[in-house]
């Protein structure tokens, strides 16, 4: 698993704030050791003894050489520092779309994450997946950040800064991970009583392993015989939030649902994707997630059991 600090990065725009950060650092401590010493040199050089003639020092006026020297010496830093600062600003905010390159659209909702693969017509939650990409010869990953809301804030710190998520205001972000693994997240900006459990969770993979993620993801629900849980499911409010492609469930404000045990998690990360876990989501929401925007729709265990076994074969 992989620790979610800006001080291992794993992609370039991560990696050049990394580099700024270590740059500013040392520049402030360089400051700090100075004006530590000097202030340590004139505390034992000047400090009073007991003999000492208590009478006022010579006054002297005006240098022009130390008056120089802590103007000119201040504004080389914040000239330096501005320039790196606008250097990378810039690599990371205009980056080259180079061919190849994955676009995903991610909006963010109170308290989950959707995500939509419009070239790949695939629509998923809260697991992003994205192919590793080769410094020799990059695919980068680019993110368009939509708000269903309020403001939220998409934050992998291995992965790239925060960019915040502000309804009507589209936001831009590209992530080019050289490493494979899972790289966690979370929501960085206050959006409401479940905001601390608004998590997310990257999944790097090798070209090969994304493309078969891929195309299980764009096989349709099997039509079958239809189950005493999918009659439940399709006869309650569920289907006025989630979507299970190729039944009558067409909701958008939830989850899509359709691949949903192909997911390692559910309620946004705050919990395993397991038949015990998903049983209580189903039945008390709050159990899991205080505040949480799913009700908990009063089902009869014999109901209940019933819906769990039937979303429990969505793969």
């Amino acid at each position: 698993m992989s620790p979610t600090s800006i001080f291992a990065p794993a992609s370039t725009p991560a990696d050049s704030i990394f580099g700024l950060s270590i740059f500013v650092l040392l520049h402030v401590a360089a400051i700090f050791i100075v004006v530590f010493a000097l202030l340590a040199y004139v505390v034992v050089r000047f400090r009073n003894k007991r003999h000492d003639d208590r009478s006022e020092p010579a006054q002297i006026y005006g240098s022009t050489q130390v008056e120089l020297a802590w103007t000119v010496i201040p504004v080389l830093i914040v000239v330096a520092l501005f320039l790196a600062a606008a250097h990378v600003i810039a690599s990371v905010q205009n980056p080259p779309r180079s061919p190849g390159a994955l676009e995903v659209i991610v909006t963010g909702h109170q308290y989950w994450w959707e995500y939509r693969y419009p070239d790949l017509n695939i629509v998923t939650a809260n697991e992003l997946h994205v192919p590793v990409s080769d410094p020799a010869n990059p695919t980068p990953t680019f993110l368009t950040l939509l708000s269903a809301d309020t403001d939220h804030s998409f934050w992998v710190p291995r992965l790239a800064g925060k960019t915040d998520l502000i309804p009507n205001h589209p936001n831009q972000m590209w992530i080019d991970p050289h490493e494979p693994g899972v790289y966690l997240g979370q929501c960085a900006q206050y959006c409401g009583t479940q905001h601390a459990k608004m998590l997310l969770r990257v999944y790097v993979q090798s070209r090969d392993e994304f493309e078969r993620w891929v195309r299980d993801q764009q096989q349709p629900v099997r039509p079958g015989v239809l189950s005493a849980g999918q009659r439940v499911f399709e006869s309650t409010a569920c289907v006025n939030c989630h979507t299970v492609s190729g039944t009558s469930a067409k909701g958008r404000f939830g989850p899509d649902l359709t691949h949903l045990m192909s997911r390692d998690t559910i309620a946004a990360g705050a919990a395993s994707n397991t038949p015990e876990k998903l049983r209580l989501w189903i039945k008390n929401p709050d159990a899991i997630k205080p505040g949480s925007k799913m009700p908990a729709m009063g089902l009869s265990d014999q109901d209940l059991d019933a819906v769990t076994a039937y979303l429990e074969t969505l793969h």
